[in-house]
């Protein structure tokens, strides 16, 4: 099985975790063990759909941007938490 590198795009500017962490789905409640820079680029997601939830659209390119970085990174942990 090929590995990939993950790799945060130029784009991001959320934190860098040092460290990965367990993260349920807030709706199934299903859980899914995330690496350093999934972790930072879920909190991204997160963080994004918040915003978008308060009216500000002008994030909607880089939380598109960052599905599409989950989905080409980890497509399971996708799948589990934010499908």
């Amino acid at each position: 099985m090929m590995e990939i590198k993950q790799e945060l795009p130029k784009w991001f500017n959320g934190e860098l975790y040092e460290e990965g962490a367990t993260v349920q789905n807030r709706f199934s409640g299903e859980k899914y063990e995330l690496n350093a820079m999934e972790l930072s680029m879920y909190d991204f997601v997160m963080g994004s759909t918040i915003m978008c939830e308060m009216g500000h659209t002008d994030v909607v390119p880089n939380l598109r941007r960052g599905l599409d970085w989950f989905r080409m990174n980890n497509a399971e942990a996708y799948m589990v938490l934010l499908d």
